[in-house]
């Protein structure tokens, strides 16, 4: 059996430590590097033996010969670099079959599936003809090519075509949003949104090193809270109240907050806000007397987001922040809602974030052209 003899020069040693030291390379070449520098018995290294290198390193002798033998015959560049397949692999998809394999992707599954899998794709591509044979493996990469994903299911709220109550709210929403700052006349956005208080039957396990915070899937329900969420975007201000209930007369009191504690000087608040059934003037003359419902009525311009386009409302995407900053977990009480809430409010207020909305009426003409009736018709 031929023995290899590894010697490597003083600048074959550096090159390898600074491999193993910094840089970003692939595992391939990482093991190569310590490979090398154990089998050296150059003047520049401590000589090891194979045994050793296969115990500390985890990889088999023949593996380590091969490494030598690399060295001997390919040089040092050779061992480190990895060179692509000169194999030529005949491809059993061309155009036509991709195609037939994207159309029926997008199709309804076989009864008794939800969705496609890549297996069943792959076993139905057989059924119908299309191919001899083919692998899951093969289906997948068609999917990665053409960005399918037959597993990931979207929820969204799709109008109906050619609604001119939806593009006319729409379009209104968008105007506001265009208005200058003016603190006479804020604009406001408003939203709500539920929250489950749940307790944990057995305390969770801590996060330590190398393993995840654990907890158990058991959980007791003490039933629900809500959370108002009223924004100025053009400010970057959030005002957060956690209520028992979201009736009319909650809605017409934190209403009446805002409008006399939080813009006690604006002339006129401009609020906007999805089109509920308790998100109405008719609010204040349940919760108020006459006089102080006319009173609030005044304060406000009411701006309602259309059926179906509560994402254009933008206290929703503050909602979505607050959820997965701060309430995406399990909390027990109201007390501790109210609690961990306004810690949050007071940490995002201060640090001024904003929305950058972009979105515009100019916009949404050219990308929601199909919700636009057509006065040729």
């Amino acid at each position: 059996m031929i023995r290899y003899t590894v010697k490597l020069t003083k600048s074959e040693v550096e090159e390898l430590h600074s491999i193993i030291n910094k840089g970003s390379h692939t595992s391939q070449t990482f093991r190569m590097a310590y490979i090398l520098l154990n089998c050296d018995e150059g003047k520049y290294s401590e000589k090891v033996t194979n045994e050793q290198i296969s115990k500390v390193l985890k990889v088999g002798m023949r593996t380590i010969d091969r490494v030598k033998k690399k060295f001997i015959e390919e040089g040092f560049e050779g061992v480190l670099e990895r060179r692509p397949s000169t194999r030529i692999y005949e491809s059993k998809v061309d155009g036509d079959i991709e195609a037939k394999l994207v159309t029926l992707c997008c199709s309804e599954p076989p009864k008794g599936f939800a969705k496609w899998s890549l297996r069943l794709l792959a076993d139905k591509m057989v059924e119908l003809k299309y191919v001899e044979s083919i692998s899951h493996v093969t289906v997948r990469k068609g999917f990665k090519k053409n960005e399918l994903k037959p597993w990931k299911l979207k929820g969204w709220v799709i109008p109906p075509h050619c609604n001119s109550e939806f593009v006319a709210s729409m379009e209104n929403v968008l105007d506001v949003y265009k208005r200058p700052y003016d603190a006479d006349y804020p604009v406001v956005c408003m939203d709500e949104s539920p929250k489950q208080l749940v307790d944990e039957l057995r305390k969770s396990v801590a996060m330590k090193p190398g393993q995840e915070r654990r907890v158990d899937y058991e959980f007791v329900r003490h039933g629900m809270v809500n959370i108002f969420m009223a924004n100025e975007p053009l400010k970057g201000r959030r005002f957060v109240e956690v209520t028992a209930f979201k009736a009319r007369k909650d809605w017409a009191m934190f209403i009446k907050e805002i409008a006399d504690k939080k813009y006690p000087r604006a002339k006129k608040i401009t609020l906007v806000m999805d089109n509920f059934k308790t998100h109405t003037g008719a609010a204040f003359y349940e919760t108020f007397e006459p006089k102080e419902a006319k009173r609030l009525c005044d304060r406000f311009e009411f701006i309602y987001t259309p059926k179906h386009g509560s994402w254009l409302n933008m206290a929703e995407i503050e909602l979505h922040v607050l959820n997965g900053q701060c309430l995406n977990r399990h909390i027990s009480t109201m007390e501790k809602v109210k609690e961990e809430v306004t810690e949050w409010q007071i940490h995002r207020n201060n640090k001024n974030s904003q929305i950058n909305w972009q979105f515009t009426n100019k916009e949404a003409r050219v990308k929601l052209k199909r919700l636009y009736p057509s006065i040729n018709n």
